[in-house]
């Protein structure tokens, strides 16, 4: 559960709640309106389209510029802003918004009881009013030393487009270096990423993700093309720095750079792998500088889940397999965005984009075999034709390579709950959401706990996740089927009936066999009393 405070404001997502920092006092906002701010806040590191606010507030149906322009509106009249200061939300003419003011994160403490619903149903994360849906912070604590890698921040004014690339680059593969490691608990890129450029010390560190330690870095180019890394450990307990170190190369020699620093830092830690193996774990083997920056800057868009940035991140996947035929993780993106469009249905071609994104992750589990984000992308084609045991055998696969890959193991627990291993799934699920509490997933982590219990038949805790699941920041309308369904299952009529007029105002085709077609439930009796559900319900 996150708080993020700007201004004299706080907006709290556990609580949908935007108040008057101090008193404490609420201040009303209509949901949408709330979804849009948490929105442009949670992606203040850019401008956000205009088409990304359609897709994601209105999930793509045909409304006018000025719907938006009024939730817009309504959004900086709560703010005490205006479209002539634009303090908070500023408009980039004809493209989109971005909010500009400072924001520090903080972790909310979850309420008494969830909001009421309403037809016109906001996507934002709910919190519990039960034990069986504690937020993930209240799940148990890794016993294993626990570490956090930040993105790397960029001082003075870097120019050279691979020293900025590095500022990313270099921390995802110091996670997937330590990731492999079964003693040490390493939280997910998609959550450590999200405190970009966060002014937030160590102490909040610790208590937003979990964790004991937290890396950061900072990257600067100076005169002479030479590149000056520093990188610092802290133990989040007591903010007391446990090692740092600092480097200074030409910016020529910047895949040294990573070998040299990862190295160093694996040692630091008393990794007790000798010098060349750590070497060996670097991310795919590729040797052109260009293939490399084009699958990190591919991985900044793919994560955002909407069309327009998925698509940049194809051809930037595209532009890394055309620099290098023989790196992995770049036809493993390919596999990625394909499967997208499919699981989404973003295009009418459903069939050929599943045999595509089938197609990327054959040839990427021929180059590279042994890694986990190959192994994941590979299991996840079989979700697409229903082969739920196939697709299991690589998702366990990818989380025996690297048992902290949160991806692979939220993948690994929705196949299990779909398969009939309910509680299977909820261990790995919950797993999911220790290793990435922040993560862009959370919403489908949360969805695929609320299909657990449907499958164990335990209707009222379904319930409650099928609604957290709903209301989380970039669920889909198949998410609001779920607690649609749920709540038909718990006997909550008026409740269900909200949802599922939210679904048909979303996306007024879907149908019962739309549903099946993305969560395709083995075991026949639970798969009836959803079938049942939805036909109750007028799917």
């Amino acid at each position: 559960a996150m708080l993020y405070r700007f201004g004299d404001f706080e907006l709290d997502l556990d609580r949908i709640e935007l108040r008057a920092q101090g008193s404490g006092e609420r201040i009303a906002l209509e949901p949408q309106v709330f979804a849009l701010l948490a929105l442009l806040v949670d992606a203040r590191d850019r401008m956000v389209s205009k088409d990304e606010l359609f897709e994601k507030i209105w999930d793509g149906r045909i409304v006018t510029d000025s719907a938006l322009a009024s939730r817009v509106k309504s959004a900086r009249q709560a703010l005490g802003d205006d479209g002539r200061s634009q303090r908070f939300i500023r408009t980039v003419h004809g493209r989109g918004f971005q909010f500009v003011a400072d924001v520090r994160i903080a972790a909310s403490a979850p309420p008494a009881t969830s909001p009421p619903l309403s037809p016109s149903l906001p996507m934002l994360a709910t919190a519990a009013d039960s034990p069986l849906v504690a937020a993930p912070h209240g799940l148990p604590e890794p016993k294993q030393p626990s570490i956090a890698v930040l993105p790397f921040r960029l001082a003075g004014s870097a120019s050279d487009p691979y020293t900025v690339t590095l500022a990313d680059a270099l921390p995802h593969e110091l996670i997937v270096d330590l990731s492999r490691l079964r003693w040490l608990f390493v939280t997910a890129r998609a959550s450590s990423f999200r405190l970009r450029d966060q002014e937030i010390d160590a102490f909040e560190i610790g208590r937003l993700l979990g964790v004991r330690y937290c890396l950061s870095g900072t990257i600067e180019q100076s005169r002479g093309a030479r590149v000056h890394v520093s990188v610092e450990l802290v133990d989040t307990r007591d903010g007391g720095v446990v090692w740092a170190e600092h480097y200074e190369v030409p910016a020529d020699d910047i895949h040294q750079v990573r070998t040299e620093i990862r190295a160093s830092i694996l040692a630091a830690l008393e990794l007790r792998i000798p010098l060349h193996e750590a070497t060996l774990a670097r991310l795919g083997a590729t040797e052109s500088l260009d293939a490399w920056s084009a699958f990190h800057l591919g991985l900044q868009h793919v994560y955002r889940f909407n069309r327009i940035d998925t698509a940049h991140a194809k051809a930037l996947f595209e532009l890394a397999v055309q620099r290098d035929p023989r790196f992995a993780r770049a036809h493993a993106g390919l596999s990625f965005v394909h499967f997208q469009a499919a699981f989404l249905h973003q295009t009418d071609d459903v069939a050929g984009e599943a045999a595509r994104a089938r197609s990327f992750a054959e040839r990427a589990l021929a180059l590279d075999p042994l890694d986990p984000f190959v192994n994941f992308t590979m299991g996840r084609t079989y979700w697409l034709t229903g082969e739920l045991d196939t697709a299991l055998g690589w998702l366990e696969r990818s989380t025996t390579l690297s048992p902290n890959f949160a991806q692979g193991v939220y993948a690994r627990a929705w196949t299990e709950t779909l398969a009939g291993r309910g509680l299977d799934g909820r261990e790995h699920v919950d797993h999911a959401m220790r290793l990435s509490p922040l993560d862009p997933l959370h919403y489908a982590m949360l969805g695929t706990r609320a299909l657990g219990h449907m499958t164990l038949a335990e209707d009222d805790a379904a319930s409650q996740w099928g609604d957290r699941a709903a209301r989380a920041p970039g669920a889909h309308v198949l998410i609001a089927m779920i607690a649609a369904a749920s709540h038909a299952l718990a006997g909550h009529a008026n409740r269900a009936a909200d949802w599922a007029t939210n679904v048909r105002e979303r996306s007024p085709q879907l149908t019962r066999e739309d549903f099946f077609r993305a969560f395709p439930m083995r075991p026949a009796e639970p798969r009836m009393r959803v079938l049942q559900s939805l036909e109750q319900l007028g799917f």
